[in-house]
């Protein structure tokens, strides 16, 4: 079967806990905003902050989910994140296998 192109698209965020990981996972998944979430953890980051290079321990978050669906995904997050500035990062999913994106496209529709 050939791969499906196009609408769907997987976004990263990260949070200072597991607990954060698992409250939001259950809320995209709840609202049919994401189909699947992976959690990967516990990482350390790097990064400057307000002038100072700062290290954290954190858990990333993959979310599987549609063009059609970011807008309102990335207010949910925003919404319970306990960051000031969270990292919310989509990348266009190009190409996958067309039964796993058929499954992605049901598990979110509206019901």
């Amino acid at each position: 079967m050939k791969p499906v192109r196009g609408e769907y698209i997987q976004i990263t965020f990260t949070v200072p806990k597991k607990e954060q990981a698992t409250q939001i996972s259950s809320l995209l998944l709840e609202r049919r905003l994401a189909g699947c979430i992976q959690l990967i953890g516990p990482i350390v980051s790097t990064y400057r902050w307000q002038g100072k290079i700062e290290t954290a321990e954190e858990w990333l978050c993959l979310i599987k989910s549609r063009n059609d669906r970011y807008e309102e995904l990335e207010q949910v997050i925003k919404a319970i994140h306990p960051y000031e500035t969270p990292e919310i990062i989509v990348t266009p999913i190009i190409a996958g296998n067309a039964d796993y994106l058929k499954w992605l496209n049901n598990t979110l529709a509206q019901e």
